[in-house]
């Protein structure tokens, strides 16, 4: 990822030169720090030394650069997805690879036309479930192996969490069914499956108060303070060593807070299904959710 004022000096573009092009004719959308400085990937460096050709070489109006640019990525963005053929699976393993790769790489904007496009094919549960789940699994596997850089499954992680995010929000809420505090305690730092069950329970109409990984205890119990319409806890560990704090958290919730239920799932209560603490612990598969919510949030929903 490059500075603006090191893509000043790569390309010879003057940096207020480049804000136009972004802010006026959306040329390139480069990513933000929390600073909010800019920060260029290889592929937006691509296309901003393709548009100065261009308009210096080829005379072409900025603007006009612009359609040609974003003509051209959509008509390979459509010839590489019309390559994946095969059965089902086949499509799903090729689309997960060209995200992972186009991320890889840092080229965010790529991988969201190939995101858009695989929603338009494949619908927002096959591409979670069968894509965009697994490209997270892999890109955190590649780091704890050492073949992915920290910055690597840190922008790919939040690239593919904000597509899930733009999702909750799809979704009508249903007064009648109790609210939902999501989180992961102090010390879980993955959360994909925590996301992918929160999305589920949107879907039905529960509104979830989404606070994350490694949420510290103070903040639970600060948030259900103030939220007195929580009803359920729901949280997920993959770490079996942290089994024992979270039954402990818990029991000090459900103290401080009575008739609060809880839910919780993930890897470590799969190594651990004999757990006490939670009312309900989730280990059944995806495709088994509906079920389950069906008679867990029935019996909720009607001691509302």
């Amino acid at each position: 990822m490059y500075s603006i004022k090191q893509v000043v000096e790569m390309l010879d573009i003057p940096s207020v030169t480049l804000r136009a092009w972004e802010n006026r004719y959306k040329a390139v959308t480069p990513e933000r720090t929390e600073s909010g400085y800019r920060l260029y990937s290889q592929d937006n460096i691509e296309d901003l030394r393709w548009l100065k050709n261009q308009t210096e070489q080829q005379g072409i109006s900025i603007s006009h650069a612009v359609r040609l640019l974003k003509a051209r990525k959509e008509k390979e963005l459509k010839e590489s997805v019309s390559s994946i053929s095969g059965s089902p699976q086949d499509a799903f393993e090729k689309m997960k690879r060209q995200i992972y790769n186009t991320l890889y790489e840092f080229q965010g904007e790529r991988a969201n036309a190939l995101i858009d496009f695989g929603f338009s094919l494949y619908g927002y549960d096959s591409m979670f479930h069968q894509v965009l789940i697994p490209v997270l699994i892999e890109v955190g596997t590649a780091w704890e192996e050492g073949t992915a850089t920290v910055a690597q499954e840190h922008y790919m992680t939040h690239m593919i969490s904000n597509r899930i995010y733009q999702f909750f929000h799809v979704f009508p809420v249903y007064s009648q069914l109790p609210k939902v505090l999501a989180f992961c305690p102090a010390g879980e730092q993955h959360q994909v499956g925590l996301l992918l069950f929160s999305l589920f329970l949107r879907k039905n109409g529960v509104e979830v108060v989404y606070l994350g990984a490694n949420t510290p205890e103070e903040g639970i119990l600060s948030m259900l303070e103030q939220q007195h319409s929580i009803r359920v806890i729901c949280l997920s560990v993959t770490d079996k060593g942290l089994i024992p704090y979270c039954e402990g958290l818990i029991q000090r919730l459900k103290e401080a807070f009575p008739g609060m239920e809880c839910i919780a799932g993930g890897k470590g209560y799969e190594a651990s299904p004999d757990s006490a603490g939670p009312d309900f612990v989730m280990n059944e598969p995806s495709e088994h959710w509906q079920v389950w919510f069906d008679n867990v949030f029935t019996g909720l929903k009607s001691r509302a």
